[in-house]
């Protein structure tokens, strides 16, 4: 039997690695460095009166065009930059002034809670329009470029400009020490212990890979942010850049952007994934810890390891607690964006389709029909699983990874050549795929033909139980990315996934697909929003002008 005298005098000669303590620091200088601008700087000031009516916009505008939380102000750049790039410069026919498209800008997204008000100095603006100024020139510049090539690919290279704007402007807005600390830390870990295959093409790609991958599961970029990641990577000097090296990137802006997308998706993105994933849990876990108090954590860290793990595990707790928060936020935003969706597709769509084909409207159809895709979506949620014990004992282990010396890794991780199958088994496997597709989507036409539904709600029901298959993958991410242990399968579950995959699989491409002719995101964008925005700008500096009366006055 081991003497638990001795384990404790071997756990207390654990030393804190150089690592662990340059992650303490950051943590520490991050929560104690106050604002240090002067009062006398002036600062970007909305009403807070007007921007309730911006506010509670964009509350709506998000419920009816599905995103993922953490993305919610990057595209809201982007969405603006392309209405006043894209539509208001186009209808006003006069050159693009970059200093009012930032000052406009930055504006919005205070009014839109995207931003603190009265926090940002006015030199921000300056900022913006120097980074906006640029993109502006390199999409003349590219547009020139692309002369005799096809409509699509010079409008899809254009739209890829602004984005990748618009992911250089959030990097701007939203970096911290902290983010900064832990892309460093993992990047060095992973770096100095990921083996790629003998004589494997992409060695020269390990650096980048890495890099983008933390970017991709730490941060949770995507592509678009990534693009810009890769885009900085490939133009060196673009910080810096000048009117010929805008010009030069312009001139190669299709070249550029193949090997861009080549490298989002490059064969080793997915062992890669997997890898990243599990130090993201633990850095994240990790920072969460110290937070909340860093100078005891550092103490139970040195000296007394069974208080730490007991931190360890209480913030493990706490994260699986606001995990199944989100998850049910999201869910609900997603009942209600599906519920908007559905009524608008009875009423205008399902109802006068059965009229005109001369049906009978059944009246137990068009229930099924309306309330089926949130019932499902909320069953999903609920039975969702959260991480246990099991996997916060995982969690702990790798913390103690990254913070001790003595448990630091030092055997590495090999990678796998990306496998090829040959051509009969990709043959068979796609035959076989083909059978599910038909044996799972004819049994739910069976199902919905005994209960006397119409060929358009059929089609209809099916539309949406894909879509809502695939909403559920995407909304259970917030609870999935915390597992680090490998979750245990049974038959029932296999089955499950099997004739359930090319529900999702449908799911996935109607999505990106309804994406593009959502029609209550055009009403909203190109109808509505245009003329909302500049009554918003009205009407606040009406409220100023009559501010200033009043002072006068006084």
């Amino acid at each position: 039997m081991v003497n638990p005298t001795l384990s404790q005098k071997k756990e207390q000669t654990l030393s804190v690695g150089d690592r662990a303590k340059k992650l303490f620091q950051a943590v520490y200088f991050e929560q104690n460095t106050k604002d240090n601008l002067s009062d006398n700087i002036p600062r970007i000031s909305v009403s807070d009166l007007i921007s309730k009516m911006s506010f509670y916009y964009e509350k709506i505008r998000n419920s009816v065009d599905y995103k993922e939380e953490h993305l919610l102000r990057k595209n809201a750049i982007e969405r603006i930059l392309k209405r006043q790039i894209v539509i208001e410069g186009t209808i006003s026919m006069r050159a693009l002034n970059s200093q009012e498209i930032a000052k406009h800008l930055i504006t919005e997204l205070i009014r839109a809670g995207y931003l603190p008000n009265n926090t940002l100095p006015e030199y921000k603006i300056d900022e913006i329009s120097e980074v906006i100024k640029k993109y502006l020139h390199l999409r003349d510049y590219s547009a020139q470029s692309l002369k005799g090539r096809s409509i699509e690919q010079k409008n899809t290279i254009l739209r890829w400009i602004i984005a990748i704007a618009a992911s250089d402007i959030e990097d701007r807005l939203g970096r911290n020490k902290v983010d900064l600390a832990v892309i460093d830390h993992i990047y060095e870990i992973l770096a100095n212990n990921i083996e790629l295959p003998d004589n494997s093409p992409h060695i020269e790609d390990r650096e980048i890979q890495i890099y983008i991958g933390i970017h991709r599961n730490m941060l949770k970029f995507d592509n678009e942010m990534l693009s810009y990641i890769l885009f900085r990577y490939y133009i060196e000097n673009w910080a810096d850049a000048d009117d010929n090296t805008i010009k030069q990137t312009a001139a190669d802006i299709v070249d550029l952007k193949e090997i861009i997308d080549a490298q989002i998706n490059h064969p080793f993105t997915g062992q890669l994934n997997r890898l990243i994933k599990r130090y993201a849990v633990f850095f994240s876990i990790l920072v969460d810890v110290i937070s909340e108090n860093p100078e005891k954590s550092y103490e139970a860290l040195r000296l007394d390891h069974g208080e730490f793990a007991r931190m360890v595990k209480e913030v493990c707790d706490k994260r699986y607690k606001q995990a199944r928060a989100k998850l049910w936020r999201a869910g609900l935003r997603s009942i209600l964006y599906i519920f908007i969706t559905k009524s608008f597709f009875v009423l205008l769509l399902e109802i006068p389709a059965i009229k005109f084909f001369g049906e009978d409207v059944n009246v137990l159809s068009l229930a099924i029909n309306i309330s089926f895709p949130a019932v499902l979506l909320f069953l999903i949620i609920f039975f969702t699983r959260i991480p246990g014990a099991d996997n916060t004992q995982k969690i702990l282990e790798g913390i103690e990874e990254i913070a001790y010396i003595e448990k630091e890794r030092n055997e590495p991780f090999k990678f796998r050549k990306a496998g090829k199958r040959g051509g009969i088994m990709n043959t068979t496997f796609g035959l076989f795929y083909i059978v599910t597709f038909f044996i799972s989507f004819g049994a739910v036409v069976w199902a919905l033909d005994k209960i006397h539904f119409t060929w358009v709600s059929t089609i209809i029901f099916l539309f949406f139980l894909a879509f809502v298959s695939f909403f559920s993958i995407r909304i259970r991410k917030s609870a999935k990315e915390l597992y680090v242990i490998k979750q245990k399968e049974n038959i029932l579950g296999f089955f499950a996934d099997f004739f359930y995959l090319p529900i999702i699989v449908v799911g996935k491409w109607l999505s990106e697909k309804f994406s593009r002719i959502n029609v209550f995101v055009f009403v909203l964008d190109f109808i509505i929003e245009a003329p909302f925005k500049i009554f918003v700008e009205i009407t606040e500096e009406w409220t100023k002008y009559v501010k200033e009366r009043k002072e006068n006055i006084e």
